[in-house]
């Protein structure tokens, strides 16, 4: 089988060439694949024997819907779709003033184990192709009917855990003959693997970093997420330093907002004390509720940002969206796993 989705504009030039056809075709077989076809019917202009030939390799495989929520508050969609071999993984779309932006899953499962996420239930089951990552993009803005101008890397899975598949995705989707949307109009979220982060600020490109910070000291974080055992909370923080040594692009730090745990004038004056002098911006998030964990959410979040601020650390609360539907991310795929097991 042939992951045709997953090439390049220049190796499915080379591809074509391999059955005889001229180098042309392979830019066009790459235009229709972004324009989300479901069957090689509808590639009008490709020949009978080159259509016949992609589905003999295995065909285009588009996913499917498996359910959909559409928020009545606000206009959020989230997407189950179900991949050609049976799993499933979360997308969402939401719609701000200054566009459209889509959430979309780099793995099925995650083997991060945040105790406060969903997605990591069960575990990581696979890596996500790039094409099933571009994918997520293009049949969203397909079945919505929304032009998507955004894209935010922070559904089910570890960005950075799949590295070279989400690197050849960023070529595609960033590519003028396909979707064609900009780095900078791209938003990756790692729960902190600096081998990842050193190897990504060495790529030079232009999106935004968000790194899921959750906690300013090694015994907060370590509790909350399991990775930061192995490497503490200071060595992620001089892994950003050199990122932004090496990129000059503004880092964001993810900090959920959990009762008791992690959001206390002194976690704010330590988190002040961690990012002071640097290039940075904090994103608290008010903590979404997950059946299977006790933590819940804070009821500090303006004194946490307002402690922040006096410190100079430029500090927003993300607007919720989708409250009235499973939005969160790894709700809708846990409860479709529940229900198989039932």
């Amino acid at each position: 089988m042939t992951d045709l989705k997953s090439m390049t504009p220049e190796e499915l030039t080379a591809w074509c060439r391999e059955q005889g056809q001229p180098a042309f075709r392979g830019r066009q077989l790459f235009q229709w694949l972004s324009r989300g076809v479901v069957s090689t019917q509808e590639m009008t202009d490709l020949p009978k024997a080159l259509r016949a030939k992609i589905d003999q390799e295995g065909g285009i495989s588009p996913p499917s819907v498996e359910r959909k929520q559409v928020s009545k508050l606000d206009g959020t969609i989230k997407y189950l779709w179900r991949l050609s071999d049976g799993n499933c993984i979360e997308t969402v779309l939401m719609r701000y003033r200054h566009g459209n932006s889509v959430c979309i899953s780099s793995q099925v499962g995650c083997a991060m184990g945040c105790a406060f996420c969903a997605s990591t239930v069960g575990g990581r089951v696979r890596n996500l192709t790039a094409g099933e990552l571009l994918d997520q993009v293009i049949f969203t803005q397909k079945d919505s009917g929304v032009p998507i101008s955004n894209i935010v890397l922070m559904g089910i899975g570890e960005p950075l855990d799949n590295y070279d598949n989400v690197r050849r995705f960023l070529t595609l989707v960033n590519h003028p003959d396909g979707v064609n949307i900009g780095m900078r109009h791209i938003s990756l979220s790692t729960c902190g693997l600096i081998r990842g982060i050193d190897r990504l600020a060495e790529e030079g490109l232009q999106l935004t970093l968000s790194v899921s910070l959750h906690a300013p000291d090694d015994e907060t974080r370590s509790a909350l997420m399991p990775i930061n055992r192995g490497t503490g909370v200071e060595a992620l923080l001089a892994a950003c330093r050199r990122y932004f040594a090496k990129t000059g692009r503004r880092i964001s730090y993810e900090y959920a907002m959990i009762d008791g745990v992690n959001d206390t004038p002194r976690h704010a004056a330590l988190l002040g004390d961690r990012l002071e002098g640097t290039v940075a911006h904090v994103n608290l998030i008010p903590l979404n509720y997950v059946e299977e964990s006790s933590l819940k959410p804070s009821h500090h979040v303006a004194a946490f940002q307002r402690q922040l601020e006096k410190r100079g650390i430029p500090a927003t609360v993300r607007r919720r969206l989708g409250s009235d539907i499973d939005a969160s991310c790894g709700q809708l795929r846990r409860k479709a796993l529940q229900n198989r097991a039932e």
